[in-house]
């Protein structure tokens, strides 16, 4: 059985995998935020949180790492 801490954390939250399906569709951070019902500065704090997290410099590095990683 495993516990919780041998569990492997995803990287992303289920919201910004939502964001960045949408960036890769060449969605502009206004209409993630219409079709999400969140605000643009929402979708720029999800975006910079995965800019983060994968350790790249900006939104289309970011994108070209998540869809390398599937």
């Amino acid at each position: 059985m495993v516990d919780g801490a041998q569990r492997k954390k995803p990287l992303l939250t289920s919201r910004e995998r939502e964001v960045f399906e949408l960036l890769v569709k060449d969605k502009t951070t206004k209409e993630i935020a219409q079709l999400l019902f969140i605000s643009e500065k929402t979708v720029r704090n999800h975006i910079s949180n995965v800019i983060q997290k994968l350790g790249v410099k900006g939104r289309s590095q970011a994108v070209v790492e998540l869809v390398r990683m599937g």
